[in-house]
């Protein structure tokens, strides 16, 4: 009975183990096919602005954004890449469009994960085992923004954790511009978790995305004209 006891408690870490390894290669592969799209794109532009041809090249500005759009909305695509690809490319011209595109990303990111049903999260969890979590989730369902807040305030470990809660947006905007961010789902899973959270009201999310993106455009068009030369 005890061996057979030892096997069970075995048997479902493994399987646990096992399903995370499969979803890491997951991951693994959407990174990559991100930075081969994103390098087909970049490699796209310079093919094209070869090519002296002003309506080619407002296609393709349109074309870009449009892709653009997408994969800044996307979990694990190289949206930013390809936006500073844009930008270095095409000038400071395209600066405000591209800032437009990514604010609307990012929105868009996060209403869907908004409108994520629960049952799907706590689905997640428990294919994973993660047994703890997904009753965390279940509490978390039912309640608003403040009471999600204070409940998990009250049973985080002491330390970061805490400060973050309480910081969030803050702690948001710095995850937006963080190098290499696309390792953890770049802006649009980042944009996605957000939403699917509850944690983060709908008016305050859009402030701080509005003030997070800006700060490159504004650097990149000031060098341009001359200010920070």
């Amino acid at each position: 009975m005890e061996v057979d006891a030892g096997l069970q408690k075995k048997q479902p870490s493994r399987i646990r183990w096992s399903r995370m390894l499969i979803v890491g290669c997951v991951l693994i592969i959407l990174y990559l096919a991100g930075q081969i799209l994103g390098s087909a794109i970049i490699d796209g532009f310079d093919l094209h602005l070869r090519v002296q041809n002003e309506p080619m090249i407002h296609r393709l500005i349109m074309t870009s954004m449009s892709l653009y759009l997408f994969l800044m909305a996307i979990p694990f695509m190289p949206g930013v890449e390809v936006g500073l690809s844009m930008i270095l490319f095409f000038g400071s011209d395209v600066c405000l469009l591209v800032y437009l595109t990514t604010v609307t990303a990012l929105t868009i990111s996060y209403f869907m994960g908004r409108f994520v049903p629960v049952r799907y999260c706590m689905h997640a969890f428990s294919f994973f085992g993660l047994h703890r979590a997904e009753e965390l989730v279940r509490h978390l369902a039912p309640l608003d923004t403040d009471e999600r807040l204070s409940l998990l305030l009250q049973n985080a470990p002491s330390g970061i954790v805490p400060v973050l809660l309480r910081h969030r947006y803050l702690a948001l905007a710095v995850l937006f511009n963080l190098p290499g961010n696309m390792l953890i789902g770049g802006g649009g899973g980042i944009a996605l978790i957000a939403g699917m959270s509850g944690l983060y009201r709908s008016t305050n999310y859009f402030i701080t995305v509005i003030l997070a993106v800006a700060p490159v455009p504004l650097i990149i068009s000031f060098t341009e004209m001359g200010f920070l030369s």
